[in-house]
């Protein structure tokens, strides 16, 4: 018995796509004002709630040997500026 394709919700796309441009734009400011550290591996952003994020900044030669060198409890605007920070970003790098 073939499984029937999946039903894809048409406003869930849409949100998705914001969604996913509102964590890269988070990303890319916090990585605005803390620089580019050595061995940048990674820097992800993940909505808690409303406009809230937890970024993390990860560093490492390759996946094995990351760790999270910096991490930031974030507020953003609708554009992804962040507009508070604990504990404050401070340029690094």
């Amino acid at each position: 018995m073939a499984n029937p394709a999946p039903v894809q919700d048409e406003e869930a796309t849409p949100k998705k796509a914001r969604a996913e441009q509102l964590a890269a734009a988070v990303c890319a400011a916090v990585m605005s004002g803390l620089g580019r550290p050595r061995n940048l591996f990674r820097v992800s952003a993940v909505r808690l709630w409303d406009n809230r994020y937890r970024v993390n900044v990860q560093t490492g030669a390759d996946s094995v040997s990351t760790h999270i060198a910096h991490s930031f409890f974030v507020a953003a605007d609708d554009k992804g500026n962040v507009v508070e920070s604990i504990p404050p970003i401070a340029k690094l790098y």
